[in-house]
C-alpha cells in the first residue's frame, strides 16, 4: 500500500500552541470522536428513517480539513481519536486520512480507532491495520439474518460477518456494540454475548438513545440495561471491573465465557461525571455533549482569514459551554427526541 503522503500531499499538520483542553468542571478532554460523513449504507430503524436526507457533499469537511482539525486537537492534549459516521468506510479515500493520522501515533496520539457497521470492513481491514489502527468497534445487534434485515432495512449480515472475520485476520481487536431493543433482540442478547466471547471479542450493550426522528416510537423498544444485567446475572457470574477503554462503558468480566461485557447506560445510569470527550460532525460542528444542543462552528473558523486564531477561540468557547451532564429521557409515548439531529449526523 502506498504512503498517504504520496497520494495526498495536502494533508499537513497544524502548529497549535494552546494548552490542554479543560472544561469548567475540571474535566480534561483527551478523546475526540471525529465524524467523516453522515452517510450510511444501512438504515437502522432506531437510528434514522428509511428515506434519510443526507447532507450535500459541499457542506462536509474535506479530508485535509478533517486532518487539520484532528492534529489541532492532538496538539491540545487529545490522545485518542475515534473516526465515526454515519459509516466512515463509505467515505471515498478515507484510508488517506487514517494513514495521515497514523503518523501521529507515538507523537501526541496514543490510539486511532473507528466505529463501523463492518459492511465494508473486509476490503479495508488490512489497510487500517497498516495505518496503525489496532482495534475497531463494530455495531452488531443480532446474528439472526431476518432480524438484521428488519432492523437495518438491508440484507447485509453476511458482509458484516465477513468484515469482522477480516478484521480479526488482519490483527485488529474487535469490540462489538449492540443496542438492546425490547421485543426485537432482547431474547438474543445472552447468545450474542456468548458468541462474541467465543470469537475472542469483547461486547458492549447500549441503551437506545433518543436522537433524531424515526418512524417507530423508541419507547416501544426501550430496554433498560439494569433489566438485562439482572437476567445475565441469573445465567452467569459477572464481576464488575475497573477496566476502561476511555469511553463511557462500565465493564464486567463473565467467568463462564471468559470474556468482558460493557454496559453503556445513558438513561438508567448517567455516566457524565468523568466525560473526557468531544464530538465533531462531518460539517465541522463541535458538540461538547452528545445530548446537548450546545455547539461551536469549527468549519467557519477553519475557512476564515485567521483560522489559527479563530480555532483557538472556538475551542475556548467549547470548554466554556460544555455542560455538566446530558438529560436523556424516554418515558412518554410519542415524546420528541432529546435532540432533533440523528446519531449519524453527530457521530457515534
Amino acid at each position: 500500500m502506498s504512503d498517504a503522503r504520496n497520494r495526498n500531499p495536502d494533508l499537513i499538520a497544524v502548529d497549535n500552541s494552546g494548552g490542554p483542553l479543560v472544561d469548567t468542571f475540571q474535566r480534561r478532554i483527551t478523546y475526540l470522536r471525529l465524524s467523516v460523513t453522515d452517510r450510511c449504507d444501512l438504515r437502522c430503524s432506531y437510528c434514522m428513517p428509511e428515506r434519510m436526507q443526507f447532507l450535500p457533499k459541499k457542506e462536509v469537511l474535506t479530508l485535509e480539513e478533517l486532518y487539520e482539525l484532528a492534529t489541532g486537537f492532538i496538539d491540545r492534549g487529545v490522545t485518542k481519536i475515534r473516526v465515526t459516521g454515519g459509516e466512515p468506510l463509505v467515505r471515498r479515500d478515507i484510508i488517506d486520512l487514517f494513514d495521515a493520522l497514523g503518523r501521529r501515533l507515538g507523537n501526541g496520539l496514543d490510539e486511532l480507532t473507528l466505529t463501523t457497521n463492518a459492511t465494508r470492513l473486509a476490503q479495508h481491514a488490512e489497510a487500517l491495520a497498516q495505518a496503525g489502527v489496532r482495534r475497531v468497534n463494530v455495531s452488531l445487534d443480532t446474528l439472526d439474518r431476518e432480524t438484521f434485515t428488519r432492523l437495518t432495512r438491508r440484507d447485509a449480515l453476511p458482509q458484516v460477518l465477513d468484515g469482522i472475520a477480516a478484521a480479526r485476520e488482519a490483527g485488529l481487536k474487535v469490540k462489538l456494540n449492540a443496542v438492546a431493543l425490547k421485543g426485537i433482540n432482547e431474547h438474543e442478547l445472552p447468545d450474542l454475548v456468548a458468541w462474541a466471547h467465543r470469537q475472542g471479542h469483547d461486547i458492549t450493550l447500549i441503551e437506545v438513545m433518543p436522537l433524531g426522528e424515526v418512524e417507530e416510537d423508541r419507547l416501544d423498544h426501550y430496554l433498560p440495561l439494569s433489566v438485562v444485567r439482572d437476567r445475565l446475572d441469573e445465567r452467569w457470574t459477572l464481576t464488575d471491573t475497573d477496566a476502561s477503554t476511555g469511553g463511557p462503558a462500565r465493564y464486567a468480566d463473565i467467568a463462564e465465557t471468559g470474556g468482558r461485557l460493557g454496559l453503556i447506560t445513558p438513561l438508567t445510569n448517567n455516566f457524565c461525571a468523568g466525560c473526557n470527550r468531544l464530538r465533531v460532525t462531518a460539517t465541522g460542528q463541535l458538540y461538547p455533549c452528545l445530548g446537548g444542543s450546545e455547539r461551536v462552528d469549527l468549519r467557519a473558523a477553519l475557512r476564515s482569514d485567521q483560522p489559527q486564531v479563530n480555532l483557538e477561540q472556538a475551542l475556548a468557547r467549547a470548554m466554556a459551554i460544555k455542560p455538566e451532564r446530558h438529560h436523556f429521557r424516554i418515558d412518554e409515548p410519542g415524546a420528541d427526541p432529546a435532540q432533533p439531529r440523528h446519531m449519524s449526523m453527530t457521530g457515534g
